[in-house]
């Protein structure tokens, strides 16, 4: 029998592989300042130890407003936020996402009961408690 060789799977034309940087922040800050200092791509590269496809990514990406600058992420839990939170307050943290249900889809809620469960977590006040009795 013939050894069987495994062919790299090739990526579809024109999509990228990442979304994301795998540099550390260290790295992408070593690229900025040496591109800084040197003011050339690919002198940076040489220093950095990098390509200069990447230390024009680094550079460009931080130009537009910071390498780790991402807007917000929107809940469906946040148009009943401060229901959420003033029902839990007035019951001392013992109301449950059941019965909290009915009374966020009257406010106009559609998401489901699971997202209100981990929105509760986030307002019971006996976490803090705990946390303060050591």
């Amino acid at each position: 029998m013939a050894p069987t060789t495994v062919q790299p799977r090739k990526q579809p034309p024109g999509q990228c592989r990442r979304a994301h940087s795998l540099k550390a922040a260290r790295e992408r800050g070593d690229i900025v300042v040496a591109y800084a200092e040197l003011g050339s791509d690919r002198a940076a590269a040489a220093l950095c130890g990098t390509t200069h496809k990447t230390v024009r990514r680094v550079v460009e990406r931080c130009r537009e407003g910071g390498a780790g600058s991402r807007p917000l992420r929107v809940h469906n839990t946040d148009s009943v936020q401060t229901l959420i939170a003033e029902r839990i307050r007035s019951s001392d943290g013992r109301i449950s996402a059941r019965r909290l249900v009915p009374v966020a889809r009257a406010a106009g809620y559609s998401g489901s009961a699971r997202n209100l469960r981990r929105n509760r977590r986030v307002y019971q006040p006996w976490i803090a408690k705990r946390a303060s009795t050591g």
